[in-house]
């Protein structure tokens, strides 16, 4: 089956197998777990110690938090007009607007299937105050849509898939939530045999089978009980608002006053040390406190390209676009052995495993308009 001149439905059958060793989804997955024993939270936190004044150690890892937190926010700027800024000019010259080059990435995807993979928040949407009100325009929605008719997509986000679906609302395409901790991908038999983690009995939003990928599905009930803590000791801090994402938590501060990021870092630190088994991360203006395994969005987009039968193609272009941190381990996995290529959504200079740029969710459009235009063209 040819996924790429006739992608209406995500579901696929029959692909070649799955190399696990390679994905890090064998048993050990979860490789700070102890043997034996299910992952309750009363066992992996612990009972009855009451809430204490930070020691110093406890004050070294929140400033250390604090300042992680400030550079990962730095203060909005106006968008950057070519020529404006030197040092967004050189930054260009080493991650050249992916617009800019389209010829050479076309160059490079003649003759390949191309794979999609994109963030949300900031690349399909614009960043904004309420996460809530995060929302695709119209245009961006009907791009997406004509994309995934010529091309296999994929949503992967840092919010629940639930809720990224809610936003996009787009049967067409594959979700991965939680950062790549909740895949709804294509019928993969022998990952559901061999992986106690896929739900082979599951349907998607079209009534079909589906695979749903979870692996990290032992821990749901610690992170819903570490988001009621987060909820209740945030509660007195102005501006802070916590989400659960289902496998992870998110404590977004940037409507907090700066000078209480610090009592933000504490509460994330004090999350931390009641629960060994899970770790905290930083992206634009939020703290997420996730699950302690060998899992993120390279790894989603590995497993993904696997599911859709894509892996270790020489005639396979995947292609990653995001703007945050979480999307660096997507760079990276597609930029080692020149793989594919990812793209960051940026308007200022940023320390990038990315290849090419973008400013805004505008240009994210404009690219993904110019690569349909650009097949219908190749295939005529």
């Amino acid at each position: 089956m040819d996924i790429e001149s006739n992608h209406s439905s995500p579901v696929l059958t029959d692909p070649a197998p799955i190399n696990k060793s390679r994905l890090g989804i064998h048993s050990n997955l979860l490789s700070y777990a102890p043997s034996g024993g299910s992952l309750s939270s009363s066992k992996y936190r612990n009972v009855n110690i009451p809430r204490k004044k930070p020691g110093k150690l406890d004050e070294v890892c929140s400033n250390a938090c604090l300042d992680a937190m400030k550079s990962s926010s730095p203060p909005r700027k106006k968008l950057i007009k070519d020529g404006a800024d030197t040092a967004y000019g050189t930054w260009m010259l080493k991650h050249p607007s992916a617009l800019n080059s389209f010829e050479e990435i076309a160059n490079f995807a003649k003759n390949k299937k191309i794979a999609m993979f994109l963030d949300y928040d900031g690349t399909l949407s614009p960043i904004v105050d309420d996460p809530d009100n995060a929302l695709m325009s119209d245009d961006m929605r009907f791009a997406v849509r004509n994309f995934a008719k010529y091309f296999p997509t994929a949503i992967i986000s840092g919010r629940s898939r639930d809720k990224v679906y809610q936003l996009v609302g787009l049967t067409e395409l594959y979700y991965a939530g939680s950062h790549g901790m909740d895949i709804l991908g294509p019928v993969r038999k022998a990952v559901s045999n061999d992986h106690p983690n896929c739900n082979e009995s599951t349907t998607d939003q079209q009534g079909k089978e589906v695979n749903l990928f979870q692996p990290a599905r032992e821990f749901i009930p610690l992170i819903d009980e570490v988001f009621r803590t987060l909820v209740e000791d945030t509660k007195g801090i102005k501006g802070a608002k916590v989400e659960n994402h289902k496998f992870c938590v998110s404590v977004h501060f940037r409507n907090v006053d700066e000078k209480n990021w610090q009592s933000i870092a504490q509460c994330v630190q004090d999350i931390l040390d009641k629960y060994p088994r899970l770790r905290k991360t930083h992206g634009r203006k939020v703290l997420e406190v996730r699950p302690m395994i060998d899992w993120n969005k390279g790894k989603a987009v590995e497993f993904l390209l696997e599911s859709l039968g894509l892996s270790n193609r020489d005639d396979v272009l995947p292609i990653y676009i995001g703007d945050d941190l979480t999307d660096e381990d997507a760079f990276k996995v597609l930029r080692e052995g020149n793989r594919g290529c990812g793209i960051l959504v940026s308007s200022r200079p940023k320390e990038t495993n990315a290849v090419y740029s973008l400013r805004d969710p505008s240009e994210v459009m404009k690219f993904l308009n110019s690569l349909v235009t650009w097949k219908k063209v190749d295939a005529s």
